[in-house]
């Protein structure tokens, strides 16, 4: 007796295009929460140029890693603390002076890296993937990953609006925001609170080596277009999202890694805008 094959095939077609579509669309509804969160403070990080602040936050994800597993805690708290331990450790150095500020991210950034990665190594019942870590894998977002994206992102938001003006006036100027009533010190241990909060929840998506150029890119494409900083967080986020869109179609279509076709998709919008008259320069201008 001949069994039906063919229907049994199409089952098996139908199946197999239906997970597609499932885990390509947890990517692109992940890639367009981090891009919401990335415009907004990927613009403060190009005004107040701490695009290397921000690279040595990233690379200190690595290490954060590495301490949770050890402490077998969940990696985004781990990610969180380190971060902001970094920032902390940052603000500290900076008040005393002995080092400059590009040395102080240098001696950082690297040593963070070196020594997460060397944890994991001694580590010998762990086993890790590391280019996951560096280069994330959006492809493999979960339900549970999409909640704490949106949740965590709300929460950075909803901070960001609420330290709008006080930020914009220390980046003016700080002299400016303390006759304001304002208080910049506090205002940027927050801010690089919230960039720590937004390493955490970005790492698994696009790893270490690709949140700042996720941060920087459509920031800087955007500050070509803008008139008003809001204008430019809003076109930061929305060429977040369009490059989140056309990276993760051309990995599909030329079988290329997500991440860095997102990455290599911002350069091209930030590529298009170069021929537009520039608009403004952002308040650090």
């Amino acid at each position: 007796m001949t069994m039906p094959t063919a229907p049994i095939a199409i089952t098996r077609r139908g199946k197999s295009i239906a997970m597609l579509e499932s885990f390509f669309t947890r990517a692109i509804i992940a890639g367009v929460g981090i891009a919401a969160v990335t415009g907004p403070l990927g613009s403060f990080i190009v005004w107040r140029r701490l695009a290397y602040f921000g690279d040595t936050m990233a690379h200190s994800a690595i290490l954060g890693v590495a301490l949770a597993l050890f402490f077998s805690i969940t990696p985004i708290a781990g990610v969180f603390a380190i971060a902001v331990l970094t920032a902390l450790v940052l603000a500290f150095l900076q008040r005393r002076g002995t080092l400059s500020a590009d040395s102080l991210l240098g001696l950082l950034s690297h040593s963070a890296l070196a020594l997460g990665l060397v944890l994991v190594s001694v580590m010998p019942n762990v086993r890790i993937d590391l280019m996951g870590l560096l280069f994330g894998d959006i492809l493999a977002v979960s339900v549970a990953d999409l909640a704490v994206i949106y949740g965590g992102g709300a929460l950075v938001l909803a901070a960001l609006a609420w330290l709008w003006r006080p930020m914009l006036a220390g980046t003016v100027s700080e002299d400016i925001a303390q006759a304001e009533g304002f208080q910049p010190e506090r205002t940027r241990l927050v801010f690089m609170v919230l960039l720590a909060g937004l390493i955490a929840i970005a790492m698994k998506i696009l790893g270490v080596m690709l949140i700042t150029a996720m941060l920087i890119i459509p920031a800087t494409a955007a500050r070509r277009l803008s008139g008003t900083p809001e204008q430019m967080a809003l076109y930061a986020s929305l060429g977040g999202v369009a490059a989140v869109l056309l990276g993760l179609w051309g990995s599909l279509y030329f079988d290329t890694p997500s991440g860095p076709s997102i990455v290599v998709a911002a350069l091209g919008i930030f590529a298009l805008t170069s021929i537009v008259p520039l608009g403004i320069k952002g308040p650090s201008a």
